[in-house]
């Protein structure tokens, strides 16, 4: 009888409105609905619900709960939408607002009803000290709440979360608000007693800013279909009931599942707290989200829970779970019993691997491949053994502040000769006519220089010692089974590239040491630019004697009185920006001004001058520039400006790797875009205004740029 007055004198407060919408809500609308808000209320949330439509998905209205403006109640009438209310106490959160009080409602299921369900939710917030929440925020607010919605409706949650997290982390640095309070203690109790249909999840702990969002987000990863929300404060002590249930609309009843819904939303809570450290918050949050699956799958023991569950294991988890898709993807999902050790010995700060060394990665990979019994076997072992290692080196040069570019090619140059020795040795023990003759493998390009980064390629030359008639052939077979004995993950990462041999794609894979001589001689085929590519020719790997005297060849050819075609090399340079670079674009690598700019000018130079001052002949880019500036051949002003640009230049291009996993996408993302500001934040641009670091970054790459290849055009390459 009740419910029919109650009805009636909604009625008669819209009368404006369909009786059969007023009756979906009567139908479908928990009964404490009813009790918890008065007739004008109820009528105010239906009269706002007949705006809804395909582009207004949500209505907002925003009112002063008293004459204090720092206090609003905030009423959203929409349809529902998986993940619609962590998405709003997320954007509350994002515009400096702590909620205080609230009752979120949403239509029940029904069997009968066609019409579309539909939410109610009601909060009471705060403004945050410094914040400002007048008409033209409100507006903001309102706005972005309609992209959101837009975003849900049309299956795009992953985008909406994405969006909502960079906006919040962004929000939040310009607020200057720690999210220390997430890392409270939260205790959670379920109860499938108090409702027919649905589990009362009580959350319990002190509270925090962005409290609500931590949990809710965190319900939401979980595939957890929120029904009805009361949010209460109580001094310091936030008590928040959640009435819920499974993606499939079942209570959540077992055991195991209460358990592993309790520590997911203890983590992400805790995770939230650490999103502002990572390069890309919408990725930390989307890889964590994965973590937590491979969690429950691997059964962890107490120990390693604890370690994530305390700050430093969080916070190296957030930078490196917002650093890359790639490495999540290729490494992470694959090493994933690895990582959290990892982690705890990189927080202890002991058994660095990026300074494990040669002679240290040499004797564990001796010791793995002696428990295997056949070449198969071997192989997998010597690809696990460096992928491992690939990924150790990778993660520390991204977590730990005392690892430099530097020290990071150095440990990814080790790793690489050892892999490559070892795969000689054992191809050779395993060929069809083995071989006493002598065989050596040289590295070029980045390897042969010791510069190598991330999501390197091996430039190598084989060579061996000719024996006579038909020993070709047998080198041949085992430089191609050392090609298929180490096996690239993915494009670039330590993939073997033979193109600089001698007659590239046409030569043999394996060239003998007198025809490597007659090649790369005065009256040999050689063209301009191998003599200046030979300038990074390191023995890596295979006879060490005979790998020195391809060495010393090399410095007899490309270091000779030969005169050099400065012409052809700039002519070559020239069509590289205009061919390989498109027009507004900016190629880190061949755009004028890119690294290939200080390489070719300090080449040049060791080129001109390497006869007369044999330690000009480094193949490694900075020392040959020390040198160059020791011997007084370049000016110290143009020194001050290679230098920390060529490290400045590694370094974003080694950003845009990890990113990627492609090393020849080198193209710069557009500087206002997402990717370029996550870019930003992992070369350590931390302003709280996420798009002037990231202006401040292109302004850098600019200048920098413009430096390095005036230097090159007027100095690097002397007209005398």
């Amino acid at each position: 009888m009740l419910d029919a007055e109650l009805k009636r004198r909604i009625q008669g407060l819209c009368p404006e409105v369909d009786p059969e919408l007023i009756d979906d809500f009567f139908a479908r609308m928990d009964e404490d609905y009813f009790t918890t808000f008065s007739p004008e209320e109820i009528a105010s949330h239906i009269r706002m619900s007949t705006g809804l439509d395909s582009k207004h998905r949500i209505q907002v209205r925003v009112t002063p709960r008293t004459s204090n403006t720092a206090e609003f109640e905030i009423v959203i009438v929409g349809f529902d939408y998986l993940s619609e209310f962590s998405i709003f106490c997320g954007s509350l959160s994002a515009f400096g607002l702590d909620i205080q009080a609230g009752h979120i409602y949403s239509f029940a299921r029904s069997t009968t009803s066609r019409s579309p369900r539909k939410i109610v939710d009601v909060f009471n917030v705060a403004v945050k000290s410094g914040e400002v929440f007048d008409a033209t925020k409100q507006r903001e607010f309102e706005q972005e709440l309609q992209r959101l919605a837009h975003l849900l409706a049309t299956g795009s949650v992953d985008e909406a979360r994405e969006r909502l997290n960079r906006f919040l982390t962004e929000r939040i640095e310009t607020m200057n608000e720690p999210l220390s309070g997430l890392g409270y203690p939260i205790e959670i109790r379920f109860d499938n007693d108090v409702s027919p249909d649905w589990t009362l999840m009580e959350a319990r702990s002190q509270d925090a800013f962005a409290l609500l969002y931590g949990i809710s987000n965190a319900l939401a990863m979980q595939g957890i279909y929120i029904h009805k929300v009361e949010i209460r404060r109580i001094g310091h002590e936030a008590i928040d009931h959640f009435f819920i249930a499974d993606a499939s609309g079942r209570k959540i009843q077992g055991a195991t599942q209460q358990d592993r819904l309790r520590t997911a939303v203890a983590m992400i809570k805790q995770f939230t707290r650490f999103l502002p450290e990572a390069p890309d918050p919408a990725k930390a949050m989307r890889h964590f989200d994965q973590f937590l699956d491979k969690m429950a799958e691997q059964q962890l023991p107490d120990r390693i829970m604890t370690f994530l569950a305390r700050s430093e294991g969080m916070n190296l988890l957030a930078h490196l779970l917002g650093s890359s898709d790639y490495l999540w993807d290729d490494f992470l999902g694959i090493h994933f019993r690895n990582l959290v050790p990892f982690l705890e010995r990189l927080a202890g700060q002991t058994g660095l691997p990026i300074a494990s060394g040669r002679e240290t990665l040499r004797r564990d990979l001796r010791d793995r491949l002696r428990a295997a019994a056949t070449f198969d076997d071997k192989k997998i072992v010597l690809n696990r053994f460096k992928d491992d290692q690939l990924f150790l080196i990778d993660a520390q040069h991204l977590l730990d502040p005392r690892a430099t570019l530097i020290n990071f090619s150095q440990a990814l140059t080790d790793l690489a000769e050892v892999v490559i020795d070892e795969a000689v040795t054992m191809c050779s023990e395993h060929i069809d006519r083995p071989t006493r003759a002598a065989f050596t493998v040289c590295g070029l390009g980045k390897f042969g220089g010791r510069e190598m980064g991330y999501a390197s390629d091996l430039e190598l030359l084989f060579i061996h010692e000719d024996v006579g008639t038909g020993s070709g052939s047998n080198f041949e077979s085992l430089a191609r089974r050392v090609v298929e004995c180490i096996e690239a993950r993915d494009k670039g990462v330590f993939q073997i590239d033979l193109r600089l041999r001698p007659y590239g794609d046409a030569g043999s894979w394996s060239v003998s040491f007198d025809e490597f001589k007659r090649y790369y001689s005065s009256g040999g085929q050689a063209l301009s630019f191998e003599r200046q590519a030979l300038i990074k020719l390191r023995w890596v790997a295979g006879n060490e004697e005979l790998g020195h005297r391809v060495e010393a060849h090399r410095d007899t050819f490309t270091y000779s009185d030969a005169p050099w075609d400065r012409e052809n090399a700039l002519h070559l340079r020239r069509r590289q920006m205009r061919e390989l670079v498109r027009a507004r674009e900016i190629n880190v690598k061949y755009s004028a001004g890119g690294i290939i700019d200080i390489e070719y000018a300090v080449q040049y130079l060791q080129l001109l001058h390497g006869k007369d001052h044999p330690n000009l002949r480094f193949p490694n880019t900075l020392q040959a520039l020390d040198e160059l500036y020791r011997l007084k051949l370049i000016q110290a002003s143009e020194y001050e400006v290679l230098h920390p640009a060529y490290l400045f230049l590694r370094n974003l291009i080694d950003a845009l790797r990890i990113v990627r996993g492609d090393a020849n996408d080198l193209l710069l993302p557009g500087e206002t875009s997402e990717e370029f500001k996550a870019l930003a934040r992992r070369l350590g641009y931390r302003e709280k205004d996420r798009t002037r670091a990231a202006l401040q970054l292109s302004a850098d790459i600019r200048q920098q740029m413009k430096n390095v290849h005036a230097i090159f055009q007027t100095r690097a390459v002397p007209s005398s």
